[in-house]
């Protein structure tokens, strides 16, 4: 009668042996390792045809982690994240609005090409060259983000944006280990400035 249970309990220890194993290696800096990092650099808006259109510049580093998933075929998501603030007197400042934008990075392992989508529109384009693909990325052109008619209110607003870089579509085997890494997700310092009317 003991034996099924010694034979349970061994099964139980070394699936917590293993579960251990995972999140100290997961814990564990990889010798060498140069961890990613994301900022807006500078960021404007200007109002064309009644939108208030943004031009921003961001700069992309990727952790050695980031670099190898993206190789060997998981995608990178890029979010930039809008918030339009309302400026109030008398009471705490109110989120008027938000947009969210995002990209996902890829490599094609048979063109050895690096592919940038917007997934808010479907629109992609290739780059030789990973400095390419994170240059583009880094770039932000007259990005329409909000209708002036929108914005009422005679005590101004503010504009503020961020980049978060995350790999959230994990094989599987490394789901476990990506949970306890914190260098699988970046994310930039809110970069705040007022929106001219």
């Amino acid at each position: 009668m003991s034996l099924p249970s010694v034979a349970a309990e061994g099964t139980a220890g070394r699936l917590c042996a293993l579960l251990f194993l995972l999140v100290c290696l997961a814990w564990q800096p990889a010798a060498g390792q140069e961890g990613g990092s994301v900022s807006v650099r500078s960021a404007d808006s200007s109002l064309v045809d009644g939108v208030h259109r943004v031009d921003a510049r961001l700069q992309y580093v990727l952790s050695k982690e980031a670099l190898d998933a993206l190789e060997s075929g998981v995608p990178i998501n890029v979010e930039l994240e809008f918030q339009v603030i309302q400026n109030r007197r008398f009471w705490l400042d109110k989120v008027a609005a938000e947009l969210s934008v995002n990209y996902q990075l890829l490599y094609n392992a048979l063109s050895r090409r690096y592919v940038v989508r917007n997934r808010n529109t479907g629109e992609q384009d290739s780059y030789a060259t990973l400095y390419s693909a994170l240059n583009n990325l880094g770039r932000i052109i007259s990005l329409p983000v909000i209708d002036e008619a929108l914005l009422r209110d005679d005590r101004g607003h503010r504009i503020r944006m961020r980049a978060v870089v995350d790999v959230k579509d994990y094989p599987a085997a490394l789901r476990l280990i990506a949970f306890w890494r914190d260098d699988w997700r970046i994310t930039s310092d809110w970069y705040e400035w007022q929106l001219e009317p």
